[in-house]
């Protein structure tokens, strides 16, 4: 029998986000208009505060051990337009406008490969 408070976490209205071991939700932005995925990533509690605050999407780098917003040294920042939560709340879908390209490598979407055989090909 599942508790009440996994009853109202996946079935309630109440945001309950529920981070894994290491303090971590993962968390999809998606595009507003092509609803393409254009990056996955991790919030801390701390991130995903600062993303409700500001309208900003914002995350937590594991490799760099630290909190940083998306854009923050490009300029590429993702506006949140709507936050969407999992059944059992450890996962997010944001809804974004982007403002310029949301990989690191200056691709719009950070999936712009695909696996063909063994190898990469780009997407065109």
């Amino acid at each position: 029998m599942s508790s009440p408070e996994t009853v109202e976490r996946e079935t309630g209205t109440r945001f309950m986000p529920r981070f894994d071991a290491n303090g971590l939700l993962t968390a999809i932005a998606v595009d507003s208009v092509t609803k393409e995925i254009l990056m996955v990533a991790f919030m801390n509690a701390q991130a995903l505060e600062a993303t409700r605050e500001t309208g900003i999407a914002h995350f937590y780098s594991r490799s760099r051990g630290k909190q940083w917003m998306k854009g923050e040294t490009s300029g590429h920042i993702l506006k949140v337009q709507e936050i969407r939560v999992d059944c059992d709340q450890d996962a997010l879908v944001m809804i974004v406008t982007p403002a310029g390209p949301a990989c690191h490598t200056g691709a719009t979407s950070c999936f712009y490969r695909r696996v063909e055989g063994e190898g990469l090909v780009p997407i065109a």
